[in-house]
């Protein structure tokens, strides 16, 4: 009997999953663990592969958003009747099938598919290509249907467009500057979304542009305002001399393997301030509160089309350099969208840093279900009084945003004079 393919749970905050493209067309044979679409999820985009054998007999949704368990495709023998298998089973749930965008109505029979584009459709919509190639080739301007692929079954991968665009034309319209991707911690965006440069735009008037919006940027959009309404948040800030630190990060790039950042050196002191604050490294469950016994740090990282928070377990336990690398590592990751889900879940607190961009002082929104967030602000050269003389000093603010249900102002401030103590006497770390 024909069976019907639904859209799965790809994450545990995923509600709907985005068609970005299909591998298969209806009449291919598909086998078990083959993979016949890409879904782009809140988190990443990912491929979504088929648990039973048989032919594609009908493809419900060519691209789109689909609500979790909505119908997506037909698999079953040739000449199987998909119609009736998609009644049955709107039967058998007692409802009819919802609507999403992208879905088609079931026509007689399925229809064979031409060699030829069909109206309105691009060579690149039918070529076999990966998420992040479609992405560099649509704003370079390649043709994916001149590309030879050199991926799996002939799947055009990044490199293969990257190699395109150097034998392109002159005429060919150059890709527009990308902002570059900040391998650190970020802040989290305010739930009002700007427009981003990368979105398709719906709709255009004299003074206006629309963009529709990614399934990443709707779930910043519905989480941080849940968070914000619904935790009450208290903020706690201090000032801390980092001319130590600054010292102390010289001496260990003569000697370290890779070169240290000073997020590295606050990833590390907020992880060993934690073991001394186990209140802080705590969660809100609604009905009690969870105390973690480990400590996984969660760091936000800037990508064009919004954030994504990799963790970094077990940070207390780890070296600057292992810091360094796996940080670096996830970055990488999350700006081609191959963070997988169980990189991103665990977290027991969250670094905000908007430092490298100038901004001397801010306050983020507690990412749930963390506690608290540090938002760490630049270091900022200034006169400070040190033994009553007044002298040329660095100091760097940061304040912690806690969830006044799980963590009192005196608990967050004695978390905040210890990193303090950490961040101004460094070598407290190495020991």
């Amino acid at each position: 009997m024909a069976e019907i393919i639904r859209m799965p749970r790809m994450s545990d905050t995923m509600e709907e999953g985005n068609i970005v493209a299909w591998l298969k067309k209806e009449g291919d044979k598909v086998e078990s663990g083959q993979t016949i679409a890409e879904v782009e999820t809140d988190k990443a985009t990912m491929e979504l592969d088929s648990y039973t054998e048989g032919v594609l007999l009908h493809i419900a949704v060519k691209e789109g958003t689909v609500p979790i368990d909505g119908i997506i495709a037909v698999i079953g023998q040739p000449g199987e009747d998909w119609q009736a298998a998609i009644a049955a089973s709107q039967g058998s749930n007692g409802a009819s099938q919802p609507a999403s965008a992208g879905s088609e109505k079931p026509s007689p029979a399925p229809q064979p598919v031409s060699s030829e584009p069909l109206a309105g459709e691009s060579s690149d919509q039918r070529v076999k290509a990966s998420p992040l190639a479609r992405s560099i080739a649509k704003e370079a301007g390649v043709d994916l249907g001149r590309i030879q692929g050199s991926g799996d079954s002939g799947r055009i991968v990044k490199r293969d467009v990257e190699a395109a665009m150097q034998y392109a034309p002159a005429s060919a319209a150059p890709a527009p500057q990308q902002a570059a991707l900040v391998p650190s911690v970020v802040e989290t965006p305010a739930p009002v979304p700007s427009a981003p440069a990368f979105s398709a735009p719906v709709a255009e008037g004299g003074a206006y542009e629309e963009v529709n919006l990614s399934q990443m940027r709707k779930v910043i959009a519905r989480r941080l305002s849940e968070s914000k309404f619904s935790a009450p948040h208290v903020y706690l800030t201090v000032e801390i001399n980092m001319d130590k630190a600054i010292q102390m990060r010289t001496r260990l790039n003569e000697v370290a393997p890779v070169k240290l950042s000073f997020n590295d050196l606050v990833i590390k002191a907020a992880a060993l301030s934690l073991r001394q604050h186990p209140a802080i490294n705590a969660s809100w469950l609604g009905d009690k509160i969870r105390y973690h016994n480990e400590v996984h740090i969660g760091v936000a990282v800037a990508i064009e089309e919004g954030l994504l928070v990799p963790v970094i377990r077990h940070a207390d336990m780890k070296s600057l350099s292992q810091i360094n690398t796996e940080v670096k590592n996830q970055a990488s990751k999350a700006k081609e969208r191959k963070l997988q889900p169980e990189e991103m879940q665990g977290n027991t607190f969250t670094i905000s840093n908007l430092g490298m961009f100038g901004i001397e002082e801010f306050t983020a929104i507690i990412n749930p279900p963390d506690a608290c967030i540090l938002a760490v602000g630049g270091i900022i050269e200034k006169p400070v009084v040190q033994n009553g003389q007044i002298v040329v000093g660095n100091t760097m603010k940061v304040t912690l945003s806690c969830d006044h249900r799980v963590v009192d102002g005196a608990k967050g401030a004695a978390f905040l004079q210890t990193l303090r103590q950490m961040l101004e006497d460094p070598i407290r770390m190495l020991v």
